[in-house]
């Protein structure tokens, strides 16, 4: 039999396109994806009591660390085309070019989005771990292995002007 408090939850639930049995608890280590989508709900519903908040601490803190990924990736693609603009000229080509202007474009775009990654972009510990991985791509591309152990060229200054390209 039903409790008052357990047909009433059901009463909103319904009027929110639920059902009781969305009301199971999922646990963060069973579904990730069944977890966050009930996590969900209960703040759609103002059921904050009920709230996984260790867990729901973690995920926002993954967000920023996702979005740092996301700009060390395009980073690195962009540097990747970069060192081959400026080491293989006689391959250079309009698909390079665009790569670089359209990785460009991407981290401006996800600097504004999330200004605070701005000055990760300074910091030599980041750089060298972006400048490095660009390194190795392009080695492992392309055979050579003549390039500079640190990143020549000014990130803010230069790389992402979006009329710059490496001395030809």
């Amino acid at each position: 039999m039903q409790t008052f408090v357990q047909v009433q939850a059901a009463k909103r639930l319904a009027a929110l396109g639920g059902t009781m049995r969305e009301m199971d608890t999922t646990s963060y280590e069973q579904d990730v994806n069944a977890w966050a989508c009930e996590q969900a709900r209960r703040i759609r519903t103002g059921r904050f009591d009920q709230l996984d908040i260790g867990h729901l601490a973690d995920e926002i803190e993954d967000v920023g660390k996702g979005e740092l990924r996301e700009l060390a990736r395009c980073t690195a693609v962009l540097l990747e085309h970069l060192l081959k603009w400026a080491y293989l000229p006689a391959r250079r080509s309009a698909g390079w070019k665009k790569i670089i202007q359209a990785q460009c474009k991407e981290i401006r775009y996800l600097l504004g989005e999330s200004p605070s990654l701005a000055p990760k972009m300074q910091e030599p510990l980041w750089l060298d771990m972006v400048w490095t991985r660009a390194v190795a791509n392009v080695v492992t591309e392309t055979g050579l292995d003549c390039f500079p152990e640190d990143c020549p060229w000014d990130l803010q200054g230069e790389v992402l002007c979006s009329t710059w390209l490496p001395a030809e």
